[in-house]
C-alpha cells in the first residue's frame, strides 16, 4: 500500500509540476496568501449553509460565558473572512488572529454586517505564538478549520489554554483524517503534498482529536460529522468544546 501511495503521489506531482516548482522557488506562497482569502470567501458561504444548524447549536453556548464585564471576550484563531460572526451571540468582543494580513479587509466587511458584535482588534500572528495576548484574558476561543494548517497543533492548544481564563471554553470545528486503511485515507495521503500548497498549508491526514485529548483540558466533548462539501478531499469533521 505504501508503494502505491508513493507511485500515485509521483503521478500527481508530475501533473502539478508547475505549482511545485513555483513553491520551490518561493513564488507560490505570496501568491497563495493573496488569492486564498477570496477562495475562502466563496467556500465558506456554501459551508455555512450546510453547517448552519450545527454552528448555531455549538455557538449558542457562548452566551453564558460572559466575564465580569458582562461581555464575552472571544478570540477567533485563523479568523479568515469572519464566516462565524453571524453565529455569535450579541455582547461578544471579538479579537481576530490570523497570520495572513490579506484577510483584514474581509473581516472589516463582516463586522460591518454583524453590528451585534464589538470588534476589538486584528492580530497578525501564528497560533503557536500569541504573545500579544495576556494570560487568562479570554472567556472563549474559537477555531474552525484551522488546526489542519498550523505547524504544531500541540503548541497552538497550549497557547489556547494559556489565554483562556479558568473555566473558559475552546470551541472547535475541524476536519480530520479518514479511517486508517480506507480508500478515502489512501487518497488523502496521495493528495496531501499537493493539497498543502493549494490549501495554504492544510494537511488532510491530521488526527486532531488526539491532540485535543492530550491537551489537558478539564473537560472535552467531541462529535463527528460527514464532510459538508463532498467533492473536496477533506475528511470527516469534528465539532465540540474543551473547558480549561
Amino acid at each position: 500500500m505504501d508503494a502505491l501511495v508513493r507511485l500515485l503521489q509521483l503521478l500527481v506531482f508530475l501533473l502539478t509540476l508547475p505549482l511545485h516548482l513555483m513553491a520551490l522557488l518561493g513564488f507560490w506562497e505570496p501568491l497563495c496568501k493573496t488569492y486564498f482569502p477570496y477562495l475562502m470567501a466563496v467556500l465558506t458561504v456554501k459551508s455555512n449553509r450546510v453547517m448552519e444548524s450545527k454552528k448555531r447549536e455549538l455557538f449558542s453556548q457562548i452566551k453564558g460565558l460572559a466575564g465580569t464585564s458582562g461581555k464575552v471576550a472571544l478570540l477567533e484563531l485563523g479568523c479568515g473572512t469572519g464566516a462565524n460572526f453571524q453565529f455569535y451571540p450579541a455582547g461578544c468582543k471579538i479579537t481576530c488572529l490570523d497570520p495572513n494580513p490579506h484577510f483584514e479587509k474581509f473581516l472589516t466587511k463582516s463586522m460591518a454586517e454583524n453590528r451585534h458584535l464589538e470588534y476589538e482588534r486584528f492580530v497578525v500572528a501564528f497560533g503557536e505564538d500569541m504573545r500579544q495576548l495576556a494570560d487568562g484574558s479570554m472567556d472563549v476561543v474559537v477555531s474552525t478549520l484551522v488546526l489542519c494548517s498550523v505547524e504544531s497543533p500541540k503548541r497552538v492548544l497550549q497557547e489556547v489554554r494559556r489565554v483562556l481564563r479558568p473555566g473558559g471554553v475552546f470551541f472547535f470545528w475541524e476536519h480530520v483524517a479518514e479511517p486508517l486503511g480506507s480508500w478515502a485515507f489512501l487518497w488523502q495521503q496521495v493528495l496531501e503534498p499537493t493539497w498543502r500548497h493549494i490549501g495554504d498549508g492544510c494537511r488532510l491526514t491530521r488526527e486532531t482529536w488526539r491532540d485535543l485529548e492530550n491537551a489537558q483540558f478539564s473537560e472535552l466533548q467531541v462529535e463527528q460529522h460527514p464532510p459538508p462539501i463532498k467533492w473536496l478531499p477533506v475528511g470527516p469533521h469534528i465539532m465540540g468544546k474543551a473547558v480549561k
